[in-house]
């Protein structure tokens, strides 16, 4: 007789499971007897020892690897026979009051949710585009030939674009701190490198000039002795130098790349890589803001051991990158999992919306899609024949390119049965130069 699994709250499941003391010391006597066979004990040649023996020996750590086993087994049984798919690993406790000749265990666990579908004409969806023309590779190149400047030191005040030099040092209550004093400090005006009020202060400095003003650290300031603190910093100026940009001729146009020199070649290829570039990042917001729109519309239940498991990833990954970034104590360092609650909800339900979605449309890419996405990717390679190739021949890496294209896939799916909105974004802004 199959045990009865009874539904607590929500996706919640309970169900109780017996398993038989006779047949799990069957199964341990059958398992010491391969052990013996060949188990090396002091004493005695290898598998010549005494069951007794390798009982005393071996039998702790067998019996124990035999129920778990056992209580698998029935719990996989009991899930089987009422249909359920579960979701994370089921939690077990001994229950009291056994029949005679028998353990018994409770077993808790989740399923996965039972998902409808949403009415996708109700959806409410943005699709972003872009503008990308003769002016954007315009910008391209002004934008190539700053990155590409020289400078040439100049006797005047301080303005946007200029690289500066400084001495500096930063005082809270008179006293230096670390890391708040530098000698022949440089950096370019503008870029937001450094705190606004600092910027604000070396602006409008001539050589030789000095200033003393206060600045206010962040409170999400990465130095976290001096976060959410009022220093007075003094900066000298040492020097200010403008940019001298290079012309765009034939030899700025080999400095790119561009093996002839050929200055409209090299505007006709910085257009395409923009262009594959702005519609990339346009594809990416709209997809985002697709999968937005589905995350509002799903009401389904989310298995709590799902999220639990994505939370416990992000945690780790956090933790690597601390390490990666010299964090001296990562591995002990307090994460809080509330800082991934939210994002691992969001993640754990669009993935088992989307996984539904493309079982019943039958969105699954084709060998072809696959290939198109792959061979258009290789474009921004110097030798797009060789990452084709690798890209066909490595399992792990076309699979990545699977998964993009399924998503690709469903978001086209999905702007098709949606209302649909379309924002042009200026392509300085979708390209992250605002």
């Amino acid at each position: 007789m199959q045990p009865t699994v009874e539904t607590l709250e929500g996706l919640e499941r309970q169900v109780d499971l017996v398993v038989s003391l006779d047949d799990i010391e069957k199964e341990v006597k059958t398992q010491l007897q391969r052990v013996a066979r060949t188990a090396k004990v002091q004493g005695f040649r290898p598998g010549k020892a005494p069951l007794s023996v390798i009982e005393r020996s071996h039998g702790p750590s067998v019996r124990y690897d035999v129920l778990n086993q056992k209580v698998g087994q029935a719990f996989d049984e009991a899930v089987k026979a009422a249909g359920l798919r579960v979701a994370g690993v089921p939690s077990m406790e001994p229950k009291e009051g056994a029949a005679e000749g028998t353990v018994a265990f409770v077993a808790k666990f989740e399923v996965f949710p039972e998902i409808t579908l949403p009415d996708f004409s109700s959806i409410e969806a943005t699709r972003v585009t872009t503008e990308v023309g003769d002016e954007q590779v315009e910008s391209t190149l002004d934008i190539l030939r700053q990155q590409r400047a020289n400078y040439e030191k100049v006797d005047r005040a301080a303005q946007d674009n200029d690289r500066v030099t400084v001495d500096f040092v930063g005082k809270i209550d008179g006293v230096e701190f670390e890391g708040g004093k530098a000698e022949a400090f440089p950096f370019i005006l503008g870029q937001g490198r450094m705190l606004p009020e600092f910027e604000a202060a070396a602006k409008g400095l001539k050589a030789g000039e000095e200033k003393t003003f206060p600045l206010s650290f962040p409170e999400d300031y990465q130095g976290k002795e001096v976060a959410g603190k009022t220093a007075e910093f003094t900066i000298v100026m040492k020097e200010v130098a403008e940019p001298v940009l290079p012309e765009v001729n034939g030899e700025f146009a080999k400095s790119l790349g561009q093996a002839d020199g050929d200055v409209a070649k090299l505007k006709e290829e910085i257009l395409k890589n923009i262009q594959r570039e702005a519609k990339a990042r346009a594809l990416a917001r709209t997809k985002s803001n697709v999968f937005d729109a589905l995350v509002k519309v799903s009401t389904f239940d989310v298995p709590k051991a799902l999220i639990t498991d994505e939370v416990n990833s992000r945690i780790a990954q956090t933790r690597e990158e601390l390490k990666a970034r010299g964090m001296p104590n990562a591995d002990t360092f307090e994460i809080p999992s509330a800082a991934f609650e939210a994002e691992a909800d969001r993640r754990v339900r669009l993935g088992l919306l989307l996984n539904e979605v493309v079982e019943k449309e039958n969105l699954r890419p084709t060998m072809d899609q696959v290939r198109a996405r792959i061979e258009e990717f290789a474009q921004n390679y110097e030798k797009p024949e060789e990452v084709v190739a690798y890209y066909l021949s490595n399992k792990q890496s076309r699979a990545d390119m699977e998964n993009l294209v399924l998503e690709d896939n469903l978001v086209d799916f999905v702007l098709s049965k949606a209302k649909v909105t379309d924002s042009k974004v200026d392509f300085k802004e979708i390209m992250g130069q605002v």
